[in-house]
């Protein structure tokens, strides 16, 4: 989705309130950050899916 379409979809009103919102928020501490940096740099593998109809598969 662009930001075009997320503003149509929103509406300017909303974005600043989004925006309003982030910008009160705290900054992430350190743990967070670790966590977020080990989760994104070693993703999980992701799940296998099932290319036969739900009729054959079993």
């Amino acid at each position: 989705m662009t930001a075009a379409e997320r503003r149509a979809l929103l509406g300017d009103v909303v974005i600043a309130q989004i925006h309003e919102r982030v910008d009160e928020a705290p900054e992430p501490g350190p743990e967070v950050i670790d966590d977020l940096r080990r989760i994104l740099t070693r993703p999980a593998i992701a799940p296998r899916v099932d290319s036969r109809p739900a009729d054959r598969a079993a």
